[in-house]
């Protein structure tokens, strides 16, 4: 499916989904909780993440840990719950700035690795299957600058959706963190969805390698990596209109 069908497609589901609207503050706060195991599962998942989406809503809602589970996946799994709240204090904007992306890094990686939550990374790192290394580490500020800086363009020249997208792909290739960039990626894609108001895209385990695959061509041509985060924003969107009509 091309792009401007799945475009299409979206826009019509948005009208449907806007047919409800306002929503009661209880189902806005049920839809919250919902996607804060959903979406901490799914983007921990694809980083190889073990938990499975009862364990990690056992993890976060409960506070247990998992018997025979390694220690960081469940500080992943917490973590990732608590960069979700900050994320939502950030709906009312228009983009985010560099200080809400550390904040979100550093929420989520925190108890993980604290000299490194927040800041970014000063070693050259690798990403193995990738074609494309990663940017030396001394250009990372000046490109973080000029990413947010970007932002308002993209916003004002692209659809929701391929806006979107596009705040992933390119804050992935500056990989400004030692470790979690794919997860401030995926919360900074939702970030703008929200903003725009659209509801979270899930990205499940599932689809990993198209999600790779897709990610890895947006190097030289990105237009396969919008066509697969469209496919994602309207499978989410069906779920929604599915939840929504009970």
């Amino acid at each position: 499916m091309s792009i401007k069908t799945l475009l299409a497609n979206i826009d019509q589901l948005q009208k449907t989904i806007d047919t409800f609207r306002p929503f009661s503050e209880t189902t806005l706060k049920s839809l919250k909780e919902y996607y804060r195991i959903e979406l901490t599962y799914t983007s921990n998942a694809l980083e190889g993440n073990s938990l499975t989406e009862s364990e990690t809503k056992i993890v976060i809602e409960e506070g247990l840990t998992i018997a025979g589970k390694p220690l960081r996946d469940h500080l992943e799994a917490a973590g990732h719950s608590k960069a979700y709240d900050f994320m939502f204090t950030l709906i009312n904007k228009k983009g985010f700035t560099e200080a809400d992306v550390m904040q979100l890094h550093a929420l989520f990686y925190g108890a993980i690795d604290v000299v490194c939550a927040g800041t970014y990374r000063t070693d050259q790192v690798f990403i193995s299957g990738s074609a494309y290394p990663l940017l030396a580490p001394e250009k990372v500020a000046l490109l973080m600058q000029q990413f947010i800086a970007r932002l308002d363009e993209l916003r004002t020249n692209c659809h929701p959706v391929e806006y979107a997208a596009l705040v992933h792909k390119e804050f992935v290739f500056i990989h400004p963190f030692i470790d979690g960039n794919g997860r401030v990626a995926r919360l900074l894609m939702n970030l703008t969805l929200l903003q725009e108001h659209y509801f979270i895209a899930l990205i499940p385990p599932v689809v990993r390698s198209d999600y790779i695959r897709t990610l890895e061509m947006a190097h030289t041509n990105d237009d396969d990596f919008k066509v697969f985060i469209a496919r994602m924003v309207y499978e989410t969107q069906k779920d929604i209109i599915r939840l929504l009509q009970g």
